[in-house]
């Protein structure tokens, strides 16, 4: 079976709900040596045409979560091999979370995974995080990159608020901290809206944009 025939296989299990056949399958790949991201683009498509099954009233709630925790279990077994053929050195703390008023966590929980794959340290809050909680744990631990995710377009005035807040406090050592926001519904007018410096819909992006960021921190002289 050649590469595109695998990922074809994935994709229908996954699509289908096939939860023995997805994990044996995507196992089978990683002892094969088959490139990590290569099965992380094929179950996204996955979630993707998922989600498309949803909208159109064909697959229920029930069967999205169920997909996701398949989609979940599959990133747990390509994280060993994911951490193996990626390199880097990001030195730098980033918090991350699902603002609040959305749940979505599945692209998110891919760029935690690639950012430690990278070198960063990572601080997930989770889902249906309050702008209060985003501003206690930035203030906790300074990051130097705030990431907020969020894929609903209700999730992009929580984004406005955690970043004027967080950049309005009084003592101001956050006001510099750039912001990246992530999510299948961003784009350039969204980050414009929210007041955010960077924005991606692609894990990897992402992780490429910290690490322009943090190369840009550390050529700048200590003040």
């Amino acid at each position: 079976m050649n590469g595109s025939d695998k990922c074809a296989l994935l994709i229908n299990s996954l699509l289908e709900l096939e939860e023995d056949i997805v994990l044996d399958h995507v196992t089978k790949c990683v002892q094969e040596g088959k490139d990590p991201f290569e099965i992380i683009e094929a179950a996204q498509e996955a979630m993707r045409q998922v989600g498309l099954r949803y909208e159109e009233g064909r697959y229920y709630i029930s069967s999205m979560m169920m997909a996701g925790e398949i989609f979940r279990q599959v990133m747990e077994i390509i994280k060993p091999a994911l951490v193996e053929n990626t390199t880097g050195n990001g030195s730098g703390k980033i918090l991350i979370g699902t603002v609040k008023g959305d749940i979505h966590d599945i692209g998110k929980n891919i760029f935690e995974i690639l950012l430690n794959a990278y070198g960063f340290t990572v601080t997930n809050l989770g889902v249906n995080v309050p702008p209060d909680r985003f501003v206690e744990k930035a203030q906790e631990i300074k990051p130097d990159i705030i990431s907020l995710s969020g894929l609903l377009t209700v999730s992009f005035g929580s984004m406005k608020d955690v970043v004027e807040r967080i950049r309005n406090l009084e003592d101001g050592t956050l006001a510099q901290t750039p912001f990246l926001i992530g999510g299948g519904t961003v784009n350039e007018m969204v980050c414009a809206y929210v007041g955010a410096d960077y924005w991606s819909t692609d894990a990897m992006v992402g992780v490429q944009l910290c690490q322009h960021i943090m190369n840009e921190k550390n050529q700048q002289p200590a003040s």
